[in-house]
């Protein structure tokens, strides 16, 4: 994050994709290392330049995010609009502050993972994890574990969604896109099948009663599995360097 490898990888980035703007440019996990000032200048700089319209953070801890809000507002320099964090039934640790920290603040939430890696898809058994994909034999790639609490949560999605009538990544999906403050999740289908599955997550009513049924089996605040705060890189360490 800091002023020179921010400037170089938009330069490379605005060369790859043979752009002469990027959209939405986001800062991917916190940097202690690096004052977030210097971080805020050099972003500035390719948004006056017209080479970056807006700018984001993914996977920052709440007091990052307003310390930045904070920082922009001090040395008059563009802030960050949006937030892009790990979100689903199965970790909800977002809502303890990120949430509320961005629905003060006026930051748009972009959750990632809201089927949990397809986990929250139901294709894994309690009684078989075989099917191929990113949990496949029951672990993922970062070597995290499904849990009998994990499975606990995924049975009661499915039984909630056979009464809806739709899958359970659509019940998953449309419960994200439910909450107070989530902008839009984002969805990362394999297959063409799994792409219309997803799309089918908007027409899926999800009701008082049904939040009420999903907090039973799926805690607020709460993590069935460890999957925000265990993602790799994210930084929770307080600043090394002052501005």
């Amino acid at each position: 994050m800091s002023r020179r490898h921010l400037i170089e990888a938009c330069e490379a980035s605005l060369k790859r994709l043979e752009t002469d703007w990027i959209d939405l440019y986001q800062l991917h996990r916190a940097q202690a290392d690096v004052p977030i000032d210097e971080t805020l200048r050099a972003l500035d700089d390719l948004i006056r330049a017209g080479k970056v319209r807006y700018i984001g953070t993914s996977m920052f801890p709440a007091w990052k995010i307003v310390e930045a809000l904070w920082a922009s507002k001090e040395f008059g320099l563009n802030r960050f609009v949006c937030e892009q964090m790990a979100f689903n039934l199965l970790d909800r640790t977002a809502e303890r502050e990120v949430l509320p920290a961005a629905r003060s603040f006026g930051i748009a939430l972009i959750p990632w993972a809201p089927l949990c890696g397809g986990l929250l898809t139901g294709k894994y058994k309690r009684t078989d994890v075989s099917a191929s994909g990113r949990w496949h034999g029951g672990k993922d790639n970062f070597d995290r574990k499904v849990t009998p609490e994990a499975f606990d949560v995924i049975e009661g999605l499915e039984a909630l969604a056979a009464e809806k009538r739709c899958t359970a990544s659509q019940l998953a999906l449309a419960w994200v896109c439910a909450q107070p403050g989530i902008t839009a999740p984002i969805i990362g289908p394999r297959t063409k099948e799994q792409l219309v599955d997803n799309l089918g997550a908007p027409a899926v009513e999800v009701t008082d009663e049904d939040r009420s049924r999903v907090d039973a089996f799926a805690p607020p605040l709460q993590a069935t599995l460890r999957y925000y705060d265990a993602a790799m890189a994210i930084d929770f360490r307080p600043n090394l360097a002052r501005w």
